[in-house]
């Protein structure tokens, strides 16, 4: 997958990490290769990592917008039940 243009590259992450980690799935940070969302425990993961201020402070706030979206899209998709934060 090509970069996000809604996300930003992070100088704290190297993406190939998350792809060597994951393998060839569909992050809500497609950019830095952050938050995995294929599979019900990584949907649930995802949504409790973003949710804390550490790792939400690292986007903007659009940025965090967007991942949200995904996860919760993702969290539809995998029939798994998340509350806002």
């Amino acid at each position: 997958m090509a970069n996000d243009p809604k996300i930003d590259r992070r100088n704290d992450v190297t993406p190939k990490e998350g792809e060597h980690k994951y393998g060839d799935v569909e992050f809500a940070d497609r950019t830095n290769k952050k938050y995995p969302i294929d599979t019900p425990e990584h949907v649930r993961a995802a949504w409790s990592y973003i949710n804390h201020k550490d790792n939400a402070a690292k986007y903007d706030a659009d940025e965090v917008s967007t991942i949200k979206e995904r996860i919760k899209k993702a969290a539809k998709k995998h029939e798994v039940a998340i509350q806002d934060a």
